[in-house]
């Protein structure tokens, strides 16, 4: 599924926290947000997920406006994995995931037998199926985010938004993560915090700065030295990591002379 993100202008309270962003996801591409802390990349994936609503601008799913859909048939295009999973679930991992299912039933319609096909599919695609009976809050930060990603598997979406999926992970759960969902084949716009997941995994990064875009393209054309110095206040030099053969960042201070 195509995303398109024209233009997107967004205001909380009266204060303007996206100015004019564009933004477009072909189909089974893999597009990051990068920016520092209050940049507006969150924000600018809620108005694509209608969470929040643009002043401005307009965000549409293979050319439809995602705001003359309904919830529902918003849910059932785009999937949703936030930036804190649940902490306070009493729901075992099967009862969570099964909750993917809701917007392709009725209210109060029960799981048939293709929706607990559904959801046992997706357990086993994240390695979870041995967790079923677990509680959600007994389970290790990565594990939590295993299952978010399964419940958004079994909402059997085309897009999947990714809220800095590796908060708080240790560095193997962050990149079994970013592996799993990379090998998902569907359209994926990801808000990430350290550049070199987006210069591993990402097709095309969008880099945020006081609510503008101000670059985008091709994730090792776009995070040169000049734009991380300006954006992120960061010495760097890039190089082909020598075990993943991947571009990868290094980064330094920049001297206070030239701040």
């Amino acid at each position: 599924m195509r995303v398109h993100a024209c233009g997107v202008t967004v205001q909380l309270d009266g204060t303007e926290i996206t100015n004019g962003c564009d933004l477009i996801a072909e189909p089974g591409q893999i597009v990051g947000l990068v920016g520092p802390n209050g940049s507006g990349k969150s924000t600018l994936l809620r108005s694509i997920y209608r969470a929040l609503r643009p002043v401005a601008g307009s965000v549409h799913l293979d050319g439809d406006d995602v705001w003359q859909l309904s919830a529902r048939e918003t849910a059932r295009r785009v999937a949703v994995v936030a930036q804190e999973p649940p902490s306070d679930f009493d729901f075992t991992v099967q009862e969570v995931v099964e909750a993917g299912r809701t917007p392709h039933k009725r209210m109060f319609e029960r799981d048939s037998p293709d929706d607990l096909a559904i959801t046992a599919a997706a357990l086993e695609r994240v390695g979870m199926s041995a967790f079923a009976d677990r509680l959600v809050a007994t389970l290790s930060g990565g594990e939590k985010q295993r299952v978010m990603v399964a419940r958004a598997l079994a909402q059997q979406s085309r897009v999947l938004i990714l809220d800095e999926p590796t908060n708080h992970l240790d560095i193997r759960a962050q990149l079994d993560l970013l592996e799993l969902v990379r090998g998902l084949g569907i359209t994926i716009i990801a808000a990430l915090h350290e550049l070199n997941h987006a210069t591993a995994y990402c097709d095309s990064v969008y880099v945020l700065s006081r609510g503008r875009v101000v670059a985008s393209g091709v994730p090792r054309d776009t995070l040169t030295p000049e734009l991380l110095r300006t954006v992120f206040g960061v010495e760097s030099h890039g190089h082909v990591h020598p075990v993943s053969g991947r571009y990868h960042l290094l980064f330094a201070p920049v001297a206070e002379a030239a701040l």
